[in-house]
């Protein structure tokens, strides 16, 4: 039995040379509209890491792991904006602007909860787990337009993700035992 029975005038038989081109054209295209989205997502976890450090005074270790993250943020905002140079590219305004608004929407949020460091810790964790996603994707998609040393760039800020990821994990349980004790104690401010 013949299991790699392509039917005549499939897509897979049709593919030319100057097909396969385009379809490269189009891997650069979505490569480059995808690194926007991204450099867009790391403006927005820059603003909202920000507002959540600024704003921890009870939890250091956590404040301290955000903080670092800060600056691995800012350098990953700029290395992916230079992937995008190095395509003929710009970042875009609007997908920036619009991330430093949704930031400042869920800034606000976590100002009126009463469990703001445990909202951020949940909020942080999901956004490290979008970025891991969006990273994974990005190296995919670099690898297929044949743009090797921005795989290459994503695949260290992949890292970067994970290894934050990793500490929220190993740590998540630890805010919260320390929130919960300090709600024990009337008159204490545990909210951050």
């Amino acid at each position: 039995m013949n299991t790699n029975f392509t039917p005549q005038g499939s897509p897979l038989e049709r593919k030319t040379p100057s097909s396969m081109h385009a379809g490269m054209s189009h891997a650069r295209k979505e490569l480059a509209d995808w690194l926007r989205d991204a450099h867009a997502m790391e403006v927005q976890a820059e603003a909202m890491l920000k507002g959540q450090a600024a704003r921890l005074e009870h939890f250091p270790k956590l404040k301290s792991r955000i903080e670092q993250h800060i600056t691995e943020t800012r350098r990953q905002a700029r290395d992916v904006e230079q992937c995008l140079q190095s395509m003929g590219q710009d970042t875009s305004a609007l997908k920036d602007t619009g991330g430093k608004a949704m930031a400042m929407m869920q800034a606000v949020g976590g100002i009126v909860m009463g469990d703001e460091v445990i909202k951020g810790t949940l909020a942080g964790y999901s956004f490290e787990h979008m970025e891991i996603a969006s990273y994974t994707i990005l190296i995919a998609a670099a690898e297929a337009a044949g743009e090797h040393e921005i795989a290459s760039v994503c695949e260290r800020i992949l890292g970067e993700e994970q290894a934050m990821a990793a500490w929220l994990s190993a740590h998540t349980g630890e805010v919260v035992r320390q929130y919960l004790a300090r709600e024990e104690i009337p008159g204490l401010d545990s909210k951050r």
